[in-house]
This record gives C-alpha cells, structure tokens and sequence, in this order.
C-alpha cells in the first residue's frame, strides 16, 4: 500500500480527493493522510515515518510548499514531491524543482493526469527503496563511513534500516570446493586467485538466479542465504546446479591435476539477521548468526565430493519436491547426539 501525504490548506481538497481515489482506498492500494500546511506536514510525517510520496499546495499559512520541500530535502530523502499549485508560472517551477521536487501539475487539478503522476512518483520511490534493501542484502556496504556518505546512500531511515537487527527464517547454503588447498600449495598466487574467482563467478551466478545473496566468501567457500517464499527449495535448486555447472569445467592440468567439485551443506530455520562487527574500525558485515547457520556449516563439513547434505527437517520439507537418499547419522562438532543427514541427488 502507498502512503500519500496531501499537503493544502483548500478545506474541500480532502473530500474530493477521497471521492476521486475511492476505489484505490477501498482495494487498499492507496492510503491519505492530510495537513493544512508546511508545519503540519512536517508533524505527519514524524507520526508516520513510512510515507512515499506528498502532494503540496505552494501558498499555505505557517509555512508554504517551496519551505516544505527544502525541509524535506534535508531530513527525508527517500519521500519524493509533487507540487499541485495554481501558481504555475516558470518561476515558481524552477523553484520547486531545484528544491527536488519530483513533478508539479496545476489547479484547477486534472485527476487523470493526478493519477498518472502519483503512480509514476510511487514507482520511482518503490524502485529507490529496492534499490537500497538490494545494497543491504547482497552486502555491498561493508564498511560504514561519515555520517555525510550515510545521509547520501539514503538518509537516516537507510542508516537505521541497516543497523535493524531482527529474527528471520531462511535457508543458509555453504558451498565449499574441495581439494583447493592443493592447487593453492603449487600453484603461483596469481593462478590460484584467478581460478578461485572463475569458480566463485559461476557459483554466484547460480545462487542469484534462484533469489539467493552471497553472504560471505570465506577462503575457497561461499556462505549464501535465502529468505522469501520456498526459500528451501531455491537453496536446493541453486546447489543443484551449482554443483553441475562446476562438474562441467574442464580439470586443471598445470603444476597438479585438478577437477573441481563441491561439498554442500544446506540448513533451514531461524537465525539471526544483523550488523556484526566492529564499530571501532567502522567495519561490520550485514549477515546471519545462529545454531541454523551452525549446523549448514557442520552440513558441509560431513559432506563428501559432489554431495549436497541436509538434515531429517529440512528432508522432511523437500521430500516431495527431490530425490533424496538417507546417508545416515552423522557426528556433528558441538552436538551431542548424532543427526541423520540425507544427500539431495537431484
């Protein structure tokens, strides 16, 4: 649902953009809040920090719509304006616009072109926003730097949103190449890295195709994490091919013989989602914790070449979805009862 803040002191603006929009409202696309002026606005706003987009009317008592979109350049980045004025002279355009207004439209209001305009200013918002939860997920923020560069990926609401730590249920996938360190032992440092990353390259390539992001890269492994609907079975799909597409690379032949393949542990369940790290070196990683991601890490530990290891609880979500065969009960490090795993054969 959008939320619309219409800013105008016109007392039967309310009414009739209730009228117009009525349908939207009732299909619980659209939801109004209204204000009478720049200040009260301002005061929405605080009471609903989720607002997409504002309508606003320039000459308003208290504080009029040229003030308010300064204001809001400054504190809320992420919420977009739209100026609907009567006073639809160059000047007051070009005002409104250098000010970061996003579109203006003029009295007497044309509610087609309205619509038109709040639905493209509504996009251009839900793209920004997953445009930053895309730079949240997938890591690429690793460092935090001054609190100008913070204000410029996104404002305050960005800066808490990546330091929000939360419970969630995922599915974690450690995908490690076996036998790596021996290439890394005769090999120059310059072929190793090369090579390392053309396997990562395809690995991740098979991960993002099934919704997944690449947590970490830790030594010759990849630590990626699923979360949204069926996230069990794209983790398994990704591993599946994954483990296919590096079977189908050609062996090494240099210093030492070399045919990559993978051992894979796969874990489903809640964890924890946060910022850890250090904040006196200003370094932190946006990842997940937990006995979940624990054991997907055991998983793979107990997996042979070529295998993709779960447990009883995941087997008995995906057993109807894979062909699975039980391997039997494992030892896992810091468990004390022993874990029936299954191998996911396709």
């Amino acid at each position: 649902m959008a939320k619309i803040l219409v800013a105008d002191d016109e007392a039967d603006l309310e009414m009739l953009i209730k009228q117009k929009f009525r349908q939207k409202i009732r299909e619980q696309q659209y939801e109004f809040i209204f204000a009478i002026n720049g200040n009260d606005a301002l005061e929405k706003i605080q009471q609903h920090p989720d607002i997409d987009i504002v309508l606003s009317d320039i000459n308003m008592p208290e504080m009029d719509g040229l003030t308010l979109l300064s204001r809001l350049a400054e504190s809320n980045p992420l919420i977009k304006s739209v100026i609907v004025s009567a006073y639809g002279d160059m000047e007051n355009i070009r005002t409104a616009m250098n000010r970061g207004a996003f579109d203006f439209i003029t009295k007497p209001i044309n509610f087609e072109d309205l619509s038109l305009t709040m639905e493209k200013t509504i996009l251009h918002v839900a793209q920004i926003r997953e445009t930053l939860k895309a730079i949240k997920e997938n890591n690429i923020l690793k460092m935090y730097v001054d609190e100008t560069v913070l204000n410029f990926m996104g404002g305050r609401e960005f800066e808490s949103s990546l330091m929000a730590n939360e419970t969630v249920e995922a599915s974690v996938v450690f995908i490690d190449i076996c036998s790596f360190t021996s290439i890394s032992e005769k090999e120059t440092p310059d072929t190793v890295v090369k090579l390392l990353n053309s396997y990562f390259d395809v690995m991740v390539k098979e991960i993002i195709a099934q919704g997944g992001y690449i947590d970490k890269f830790i030594g010759d492994a990849i630590m990626a994490v699923f979360r949204g609907e069926y996230h069990l079975d794209r983790a398994i799909d990704a591993c599946l091919a994954v483990r296919n597409q590096i079977e189908k690379l050609p062996a090494l032949s240099n210093a030492v013989s070399f045919s990559p393949k993978v051992s894979i542990g796969v874990n489903s369940g809640e964890m924890i989602s946060g910022n850890i790290g250090s904040a006196n070196l200003k370094r932190l990683d946006y990842t997940v914790i937990g006995d979940t991601v624990n054991i997907a890490q055991r998983l793979q530990a107990a997996a042979k070449e070529s295998q993709i290891i779960i447990n009883e609880t995941a087997y008995q979500k995906v057993k109807e979805s894979f062909n699975c065969r039980k391997v039997g009960e494992v030892n896992l490090k810091n468990k004390s009862q022993p874990m029936n795993v299954y191998e996911v054969m396709d």
